[in-house]
């Protein structure tokens, strides 16, 4: 029997093994594959919805479905904790002592915002980037009253243009509330530029301007003062604020680490077109869990997840799993006014922004609705 495990319920772990489902349906009738889901919870949550939570557009239960509902039934689902992942003898031991071999493992176990790496921080700021966050930021939003609002970005970070997207929201959030000629919003980001993409961050620099959004760059966070309530860079500049949001640098997932599978940030070396970890043939790897210099969003998964499922579908049919994953990614940006923009790129065509919309706006909105057939591997 050929056994598949995917590490991870998410958007690229529940895609591929839905996919593989399909592709290999008559194998897994007949006894001859197994495809097993790892996940930590026994629910499946969509995380763009956090973003929406923050300005009470939201509620839990719009991002919450039962992992098992999500599944293809021919796929078998343990909740649990994986402790570490054995290369050497092709298992994934939990932490009930349970031992699930695989002849083929995907890794799909995202990644965590990390804001205890930056004193201070999870006293003195706000997060829309958790449920939890994203809850406590609302009511955060519910009671402010005015001032300055400093949004701050730390890399690398998952859903690279939620800030952008929240700024522009948070100021039109502010004029709605009347609070717009008492409050300010500042936005920060690390590098020489608004965003890691340059197209992205030209199209940045025209449209906060034209809101009255400041901006300030070179700012990497090294400390936060919640009893002053300021922030000061590793370049030395100190922002006061009164209600700070944060974007956390991001690491992966501690099972990596223990595993020592990964660099530093527990990011795990990818192959950037077929997807395999570097120096494992039967080991695959999407979505965050890799340390491919692309975007950490659920369309990377999804594009990657085709990929993924494919080749590992091929191999067991007798192939050679020679389908390459050529950097695609497309990602909606809500950019406030009730309108949206897109980009989409790969490794060799950079993003070119659209016009912003109230269609494209209404098409985010509906793809929100939608996700769960693409969960399912469906769309």
């Amino acid at each position: 029997m050929t056994r598949i495990v995917l590490l991870g319920g998410g958007a690229g772990g529940s895609m591929v093994s839905n996919q593989l489902a399909r592709q290999l349906k008559p194998e897994i009738l007949h006894g001859d594959v197994e495809i097993t889901v790892i996940n930590e919870s026994d629910q499946h949550v969509y995380q763009p919805y956090f973003l929406y939570m923050a300005f009470d557009q939201a509620v839990p239960a719009d991002a919450h479905r039962p992992e098992r509902s999500v599944l293809n039934r021919q796929v078998k689902l343990i909740v649990g904790h994986a402790e570490r992942i054995d290369r050497s003898a092709n298992k994934v031991l939990m932490g009930d002592g349970q031992e699930v071999p695989y002849d083929y493992l995907v890794i799909a176990t995202g990644s965590v915002p990390d804001p205890d790496s930056i004193p201070g921080l999870s006293e003195g700021g706000q997060t829309f980037y958790t449920e939890a966050g994203a809850l406590k930021l609302r009511d955060a939003l519910r009671d402010f009253q005015g001032g300055r609002i400093v949004v701050t970005v730390g890399v690398p970070h998952k859903c690279p243009v939620a800030p952008l997207e929240f700024t522009l929201m948070v100021h039109d959030w502010l004029k709605a509330h009347d609070l717009g000629d008492k409050s300010e919003v500042v936005y920060t980001y690390p590098i020489g530029r608004l965003h890691s993409l340059e197209p992205v961050a030209e199209w940045a620099n025209q449209v906060f301007p034209q809101r009255g959004i400041q901006s300030q760059t070179f700012f990497n966070v090294e400390t936060v003062d919640p009893h002053q309530k300021t922030l000061t860079s590793l370049e030395g500049e100190t922002l006061a604020y009164d209600l700070l949001v944060a974007i956390p640098p991001h690491k992966g997932q501690d099972l990596i680490g223990r595993s020592e599978l990964g660099d530093a940030g527990n990011w795990v070396p990818t192959d950037r077109h077929t997807l395999q970890m570097q120096g494992a043939d039967n080991i695959y790897v999407l979505g965050d869990a890799t340390n491919l210099p692309i975007s950490k969003a659920g369309s990377t998964a999804h594009f990657e997840a085709d990929v993924v499922a494919a080749n590992i579908s091929n191999r067991v049919h007798g192939g050679n799993g020679s389908l390459r994953y050529d950097g695609k990614v497309f990602c909606f940006i809500e950019t406030g006014n009730d309108q949206a923009t897109y980009i989409k790129f790969d490794y060799q065509h950079p993003p070119q922004p659209q016009a912003p919309s109230e269609l494209i706006h209404l098409y985010k909105l509906a793809f929100n609705k939608m996700y769960w057939l693409s969960a399912a591997g469906i769309l």
